[in-house]
């Protein structure tokens, strides 16, 4: 009999269907018929082993035996009965198989979870004797048609020998840190007597580590008062050239000078532009338009694409480049005429004697490796949920319109001056909407942007009367990351990018796979080292603690931990040697543990419990909600003068508003006012609008808004 495995029962059963194995079932273990027998395992069955399975003395949590590196690696089986009773099944099967087929999901971490359970079962010890082939199912779909042309054109599975190192790599490197790091932390800086546990990782901390940088950049905010000087001219906001004044003088000093003048063209540019399709899908730019789009998490997203493609509806999910091969190209025409429910956008694109576009930024060979974009099959889409509809409508669209032109726009730049001062007023006009009728009535985020608006026609050497205004502005601190954002900033290792032909350069020194990355959000939360506020993610005090506490950058820099990941690739690449990344590792580990035994310092993450964090989060979220109903409200902007009628310059600037306190001012309210912070102790200090801890700088969220106090 020939074995096939898959990574799941639903996954063995669509092979088994095709391969004509009917017989037997779950309560079997397996499928048979026609010569084959498949079956499957739940995702990992097999673990690297536990530190104390190598030494007995290593059970016990002591800083005495750190560091902890077995001098050869070992598996283990999960303890759990359900994982015990399949591998004894797959263990039958391959002692009487003739061959085996590795049907695991076609990525590093399914080719690690087939060959520990093929490690741990005897069957590549039997393979190295020559006692029996093992061969390599991959595929890019799950369609009968993806299966059978896969089962034609199977490899032997030593093909993918480098794939297996990486994922091996990454494994023992992943096991090294986390065991000997959150050990070290956990007994130098952690409450042992709380049971308080310090979780250490090599992505997890500097993803961690961005976030809370994230945190002291906005509670370390100043902000800088600024005025931007405009003009109304026939229904058109310009604005000075020179951008924003630091200075109220010298903005009133430039208003005075022109709101007597008359107002003049000077320069008219027209140019024309055009904008490509975007690209398509990886996992990483699809979690982040389900984030956007739907508010959908990392792992949600994640759950619903790879649902998606275990219906046959799309292709494998766990990819990161944009890009097709060029093999692929044929098959397009007949994936888009089983696209049901877009007929509107496909008809145009089958005509007949009409040929598919083919466009560079969609077939490239060079940028595919084991897997291309995330596209439709053309399956039909029946029976899907309306989260999976919403995730493979998005899918789809993106793929009909890379095979449609370039979006067409005129910008139109006018240039004119008021005594001697410059402004600028700048708009775009969409003259042929080319992939964007797609997309038609969805907003688009350039919509936002300054230049979208529609320009009426100007003459140079036209002047008239114009209506001047000088506003009043904040800078404003960096927002909190959102998972979509904090999910790109991970693919570029901390680095801003919205270039999307510069982020696919920068992927290769990303933190994390794309795989990984939602597990590692998860991981987050779960160690209630993050919460999340709406879409907003923020670092909890403990989160905060942790970081503080480690000095060692080679732990929380997302720079140079892309540089492991780089490493990781390239030993899939065949281009670095596995045992000198865990070799670097080791030291790594050596090296660390050394610069923490030598710290001096009483420094001590703060425990706090899971009922505690609740408290934080929902007075937070109280006070933010009582700060926000007694808010000042916003004054309307004036109406836009008759044209007809010339329209009145101000005499004056707006009076401007007193910059926000320092948050080191005391209070000096009444008894009402508690004496310290309720929630640390802490000195209370007065604010704009509440008051507050004064040790807002380091995570206390307690605040007091002035109507309640009042009251």
């Amino acid at each position: 009999m020939k074995v096939c495995i898959a990574e799941k029962p639903s996954v063995a059963q669509s092979i088994a269907q095709i391969l004509g194995a009917t017989q037997g079932g779950p309560r079997q273990g397996y499928w048979e018929g026609n010569g084959y027998q498949v079956t499957w395992t739940f995702g990992h069955l097999c673990e690297l082993k536990n530190p104390d399975e190598y030494d007995p003395k290593w059970k016990a949590w002591s800083i005495v035996w750190l560091p902890i590196i077995p001098q050869k690696f070992g598996i283990t089986l999960k303890d759990d009965d359900g994982v015990r009773k399949q591998f004894e099944i797959i263990s039958h099967l391959y002692e009487n198989a003739e061959c085996i087929i590795n049907c695991g999901d076609a990525g590093q971490e399914g080719e690690l979870i087939q060959r520990w359970v093929m490690q741990k079962a005897g069957a590549i010890e039997r393979e190295r004797a020559g006692k029996i082939p093992i061969y390599r199912l991959w595929i890019n779909s799950m369609t009968d048609e993806a299966i059978r042309e896969g089962f034609q054109h199977l490899e032997l599975q030593a093909k993918y020998d480098r794939l297996y190192m990486a994922g091996l790599s990454r494994a023992i490197g992943d096991w090294l840190l986390g065991m000997n790091a959150t050990r070290l932390y956990t007994l130098r800086y952690g409450q042992t007597g709380q049971g308080q546990v310090l979780s250490i990782g090599r992505v997890q901390t500097p993803t961690l580590a961005m976030i809370v940088k994230r945190h002291f950049e906005i509670v370390n905010f100043v902000p800088q008062q600024y005025w931007e000087l405009k003009t109304l001219y026939r229904d058109v906001t310009f604005n000075s050239t020179k951008g924003r004044y630091d200075k109220l003088e010298e903005a009133q000093t430039a208003l005075e000078a022109i709101k007597d003048s008359l107002f003049t063209i000077t320069d008219v540019q027209k140019k024309s532009g055009k904008e490509s399709p975007k690209r398509l899908y990886d996992l990483t730019s699809l979690q982040v338009d389900c984030n956007r789009k739907f508010g959908f998490s990392a792992e949600q997203t994640l759950q619903l694409i790879q649902s998606l493609y275990e219906k046959k509806v799309t292709t494998y999910p766990r990819v990161d480049t944009t890009y097709l091969p060029d093999d692929v190209y044929t098959k397009c025409p007949g994936i888009l005429k089983g696209l049901r429910g877009y007929e509107q956008f496909t008809a145009t694109l089958l005509e007949p004697n009409k040929k598919l576009l083919k466009s560079k930024n969609v077939f490239d060979n060079s940028k595919v490796t084991d897997h291309h974009a995330i596209i439709p099959t053309g399956f039909p889409a029946n029976n899907l949920s309306a989260q999976e509809r919403q995730v493979y409508d998005l899918v789809t669209r993106r793929f009909i319109s890379v095979f449609y032109p370039d979006c067409k726009f005129n910008t139109t730049t006018v240039l004119g001056e008021a005594s001697k001062v410059e402004f600028k007023a700048t708009g775009k006009l969409i003259v042929d909407p080319g992939w964007r009728v797609v997309y038609a009535g969805e907003k688009d985020d350039d919509d936002d942007k300054e230049g979208a608006s529609i320009l009426p026609e100007f003459t140079v050497g036209e002047s008239g009367p114009h209506t001047p205004s000088l506003l009043e502005k904040w800078t404003q601190p960096p927002k909190p990351y959102t998972e979509a954002t904090l999910l790109r900033a991970m693919e570029t290792a901390g680095k801003q990018c919205e270039d999307e032909s510069l982020r696919e350069a920068m992927k290769e020194n990303g933190i994390g796979r794309p795989s990984t990355r939602a597990a590692i959000i998860e991981t987050l939360f779960k160690r209630r080292y993050i919460r999340k506020e709406k879409k907003n993610l923020i670092a909890t005090q403990t989160g905060i603690d942790v970081i503080q506490v480690i000095h060692e950058e080679l732990l929380k820099s997302p720079e140079l931990t892309g540089q492991w990941e780089r490493k990781l690739r390239m030993i899939e690449r065949g281009e670095y040697e596995a045992g000198q990344f865990i070799s670097e590792l080791k030291q790594m580990v050596i090296d660390i543990i050394h610069s923490v035994m030598s710290d001096q310092s009483n420094r001590q993450v703060a425990y706090v419990t899971p009922e505690e964090e609740k408290k934080h989060a929902a007075a937070e979220k109280k006070a933010t909600a009582a700060e926000k109903k007694v808010a000042p409200k916003r004054t309307p902007a004036p109406k836009k003068p008759s044209s007809s009628k010339r329209p009145s310059a101000p005499t004056s600037a707006p009076t401007p508003v007193s910059p926000p306190p320092s948050p080191s001012q005391p209070s000096m309210a009444a008894s009402p006012i508690p004496a310290k912070c309720p929630l640390c102790g802490g000195a209370v200090i007065k604010g704009r609008t509440a008051y507050g801890c004064a040790n807002w700088r380091t995570g206390c969220t307690w605040r007091l808004p002035f109507d309640v106090s009042n009251s």
